[in-house]
């Protein structure tokens, strides 16, 4: 008994290989969601299933050859994937598709080697922090997020401007792709499964890897701002993923909001922040590096962190006495956040200290920074205050 495994592209059959229509063709059995199978029911036995384990299950009640009909192709967001695995003991051969990335690219005339590719389909993804800091970006959509969904969210962050491509029922008669900008088409309404392709001309994005901007990128005013020494090691302590929700309490001009924007693209930062002329600040300088995943959030804390989504990294910069309201609050939306706080008074420190010891992984180190400034033609040493950093992540699963 042999098993085949075929990516049969969008559906229609002709976009089918001859390799694929041969397996077709010579399997009494053929097993797959009922859309992909309905060209197939004359000549067949056809089994409409579709989570892997069924079909695993369903293949070990068979005598004879079957074939696995799974949309696009077989390396490319595949039920491949967990079939591979539950049929290690059989005898398979996966014969690839064509994917809806290489379809709809060829039906735009443009390449798609270096587009950033997304799967939204089925879930809630920030596919526009995706956009936001790639030139070209390719996204199955569906479900919880749909093309018109993502192009209304770009229209509202401010990226209205970017060229977005959508497809629809590729591959079949009735198939329809548009073009337009994303405010244009975040007034259409689009099928479930389609696909979108992006292209940002100015994407946004750390000019290297490591956090640590200079100071110079930020406006400050008379706002109080984390420096850069300090700033790229809390960031570090911060252990950030790309897909992570944050926290920065107490924002000031943003600084650590925006390194933590640019280093999150599928995420989104929240900067909380209560004096009015640093929200001013925030701002600004949002727009200025183009943090479409920054949300600025006017307000005081514990009370403005109420409605904010679940985080999984928090920043405290400021705390105005509340630390332990504010990390009791923090642990009640996420029991397993990882919390990073500043301080500079001996009173924060001792606070600090006390409320971080129990903490999973508790960390405190003391930074001490001394820059140099010109005095005529000579260099004198300028010590900055010394810095408390604090670190520790509460004990529930990991975030």
């Amino acid at each position: 008994m042999k098993i085949y495994l075929i990516g049969v592209g969008m559906g229609n059959p002709d976009t089918l290989t001859l390799a694929a229509r041969k397996a077709i063709d010579a399997c009494p059995v053929l097993i797959g969601a009922p859309r992909l199978l309905e060209p197939w029911r004359e000549g067949h036995t056809c089994v409409p299933l579709i989570a892997a384990d069924d079909i695993a299950r369903r293949i070990g009640e068979e005598q004879e050859d079957v074939a696995v009909l799974l949309s696009g192709d077989t390396g490319f967001y595949s039920g491949a994937k967990k079939l591979w695995k539950l049929l290690e003991d059989c005898k398979v051969e996966t014969i690839p598709g064509i994917s809806s990335l290489s379809y709809f690219c060829a039906r735009l005339r443009t390449s798609w080697q270096d587009a950033h590719i997304v799967s939204a389909h089925g879930r809630s993804h920030n596919a526009v922090g995706e956009i936001q800091r790639n030139a070209k970006t390719f996204a199955l959509t569906g479900g919880a997020t749909k093309a018109e969904d993502i192009c209304k969210e770009l229209t509202c962050r401010g990226l209205g401007e970017i060229r977005v491509s959508v497809g629809e029922r590729l591959s079949y008669p009735d198939e329809r792709i548009v073009t337009g900008t994303a405010a244009e088409l975040a007034e259409e309404t689009f099928a479930d499964l389609s696909v979108l392709l992006a292209e940002n001309p100015e994407p946004v994005g750390r000019p290297w890897n490591s956090p640590g901007l200079p100071d110079e990128v930020f406006q400050r005013g008379a706002v109080p701002m984390t420096k850069e020494e300090v700033r790229a090691i809390s960031v570090c302590k911060l252990r950030l993923q790309p897909h992570h929700v944050v926290w920065d309490v107490g924002a000031g001009t943003g600084s650590v909001s925006l390194e933590c924007a640019l280093a999150c693209p599928a995420g989104q930062v929240f900067a909380i922040e209560k004096n009015p002329e640093a929200v001013a600040l925030l701002e600004e300088n949002k727009a200025r590096l183009g943090a479409s995943n920054l949300t600025v959030v006017s307000g005081t804390a514990p009370e403005a962190l109420e409605g904010l989504p679940a985080p999984d990294r928090v920043f405290l910069g400021g705390t105005s006495g509340n630390m332990d309201e504010m990390l009791n609050l923090i642990f009640e939306k996420n029991s397993a956040a990882r919390v990073v706080c500043t301080a500079v008074t001996l009173e924060t420190v001792g606070e600090a200290a006390r409320l971080f010891a129990p903490l999973a992984e508790a960390d405190m180190v003391q930074l001490s920074v001394t820059r140099t400034r010109k005095a005529g033609r000579y260099h004198l040493m300028d010590a900055q205050n010394p810095v408390w950093i604090f670190s520790g992540e509460g004990k529930g699963h990991d975030a």
